[in-house]
Parts: structure tokens; C-alpha cells; sequence
């Protein structure tokens, strides 16, 4: 396949390209948040810390896939827990785009996406490529700052045992650990140039490698640690702050020529919905109030 879009060199095949994005989709977290419109449907999680070997509930009886099998034993070892949480969060995210309350979200969003990757190429050639080395600095900034914000609450929660700081810390850690393999995966797939690469249109299959354009990395994980920390202290100052932080990033990473619109777009979209979803899949309740008893099922 490489070789032959390396022989291309031109406009990619329209059939080569849809085949790849519906990969990408079935393989990332996007129809989570078909999930989250539905939130009490889904099983009230255990704590962060104290019941991470607690076996969660069964899935929704309408669920076509049935439950993922990675449930932790409070028989194995710590490691094994975290392992083991580790894969059911993975599975959780890669079958969700094969609910069926989750099509309508595929079809909006590969739309979307397909529809930006379109015009990616008109979109980023007017841009000035003067000030580039300012946006980088600015995306740079925001990414480490968040990261930053997110290690101290750790850090605090454990100096002081503050159950509340030490979860966002450890839920944003487990966030950003799934929100990796996500992009690992999305980027090896997809191999796009990015914008200041070859001719500049952002052509995929050609940079198969971490380096590449698709989707953003800044983007994909500051809003995935923005979420966290928006979920975990849901004022309307911090929220702000840390949805505020994520946008600059995004739209940075595009005005430095270091992405176009649709990396950063699927990035962002990804990145919150991962933080969405791990924090209500391990956020204790009554620690914040965006995490309220739900009913088991």
C-alpha cells in the first residue's frame, strides 16, 4: 500500500481513503459520546484507588457485543488489576462504535471529518507562515501547563490525602495512558504528510510513524487532560480554564502549520471524549459533583 501511494504522488483514491477513515473510527473512542447522552445507562464505577479490583456490571441487555471479559479480581495482584482495568477500558472504547445507538454519531462525524480532509489543503495554504514558531510555543505551553496542573493535583492529593485531588491525578494519568493508544494506533494507520511536508497536501500513507499529522497529538492530549480536570472540578471558572487551555492548543497547532483543521479537529473530539469517559468510568462518587449515583442496571 505504501509503495503505490508513493507512486501516486497526486489526488488519493476516494475508496482507498474512505476504507482507512472507517478503520480509524472503528478503531477510536468517537461514538463514546453516543454513550454519554445516555449516561445512566451505564454502570456506576468503582473508585479510582480503593475498588480498582471490583468487578463492574454488565453492560446495557440491548448491547449486541455483551460485556468486555477484562473484569478484575480482588484475588489477583496490583498489577494485575491495573492490567486488567487497562483492557476493559480499551475494550470499552474500541466496541463502542459498534453500538447500535452509536451509527448516527459514525455516519455525522466520518461526514465531518471526510469533509474537512477535503479542503484541509485550500484551508491551510492561505494561512501566513509568518509567527509560526509563536503558535508552537503557545501549543507547547498549554499542553505542558495542563499536563503540569494535572501531576500537581496528584501530588497534592497524595501530600495531603485529599481523596478528590489524588483521583483527578490518577483518573487523568489512566486518561491519557488509553487516549495513547488511541493515537498510536490512528497515526501508524494513517500516515498522513503534515502541512509543510511534500507538496503540502497533507497526503496519507506516507509518514508511517509517530511523527505524522493524524491525528494531533497536542490536541488529542490536552483535551483529554482538560476533560478530566473540567469533569473532576466542575465550576464554571476552572472549566474555562482548562476548555479554554485545549481550544488555544488546537487552534495553535493548525495557525503553526503543524496540522490541518481535520487533525485537530478529530484530536480534540477524541481527546474529550476519552477524558469523558474514563472519568465516569472511575471517578468515586460523591468526590465530585459531575459524578452522581447512578442506578445499576
Amino acid at each position: 500500500m505504501l509503495r503505490t501511494a508513493h507512486k501516486t504522488g497526486g489526488a488519493q483514491p476516494p475508496a482507498r481513503l474512505i476504507v482507512t477513515i472507517s478503520v480509524w473510527l472503528g478503531l477510536a473512542c468517537l461514538p463514546v459520546w453516543a454513550q454519554d447522552t445516555h449516561l445512566a445507562e451505564l454502570p456506576d464505577a468503582p473508585s479510582s484507588m480503593a475498588a480498582a479490583g471490583s468487578p463492574r456490571p454488565s453492560g446495557p441487555p440491548s448491547d449486541p457485543l455483551g460485556p468486555c471479559p477484562f473484569q478484575a479480581s480482588p484475588t489477583k495482584s496490583l498489577f494485575r488489576q491495573t492490567v486488567k482495568r487497562g483492557l476493559q477500558d480499551e475494550c470499552e472504547i474500541y466496541t463502542a462504535p459498534f453500538h447500535r445507538s452509536a451509527v448516527k454519531w459514525d455516519l455525522g462525524f466520518l461526514a465531518l471529518t471526510g469533509g474537512l480532509i477535503a479542503s484541509d489543503r485550500h484551508i491551510s495554504g492561505v494561512l501566513s507562515s509568518d509567527h509560526l514558531s509563536v503558535s508552537r510555543d503557545i501549543s507547547n505551553v498549554g499542553l505542558y501547563a495542563t499536563s503540569a496542573s494535572l501531576g500537581g493535583l496528584w501530588l497534592a492529593g497524595v501530600a495531603t490525602h485529599n481523596p478528590h485531588a489524588r483521583e483527578a491525578g490518577t483518573v487523568g494519568a489512566e486518561a491519557l495512558a488509553n487516549a495513547a493508544a488511541v493515537y498510536t494506533v490512528i497515526q501508524l494507520v494513517a500516515g498522513r504528510q503534515r502541512p509543510l511536508q511534500g507538496d503540502g497536501g497533507g497526503h496519507f500513507w506516507r509518514n508511517n510513524a509517530l511523527s505524522s499529522s493524524f491525528p494531533s497529538g497536542h490536541a488529542i492530549f490536552t483535551w483529554t487532560e482538560a476533560s478530566v480536570i473540567a469533569h473532576e472540578y466542575p465550576k464554571p471558572w476552572i472549566q474555562w480554564l482548562a476548555y479554554g487551555t485545549a481550544t488555544a492548543v488546537s487552534v495553535t497547532r493548525f495557525t503553526g502549520k503543524e496540522h490541518f483543521p481535520a487533525d485537530v479537529v478529530v484530536g480534540s473530539t477524541f481527546g474529550y471524549l476519552i477524558g469523558r469517559h474514563i472519568f465516569h468510568s472511575h471517578c468515586q462518587v460523591g468526590l465530585s459533583a459531575a459524578c452522581p449515583a447512578r442506578p445499576r442496571k
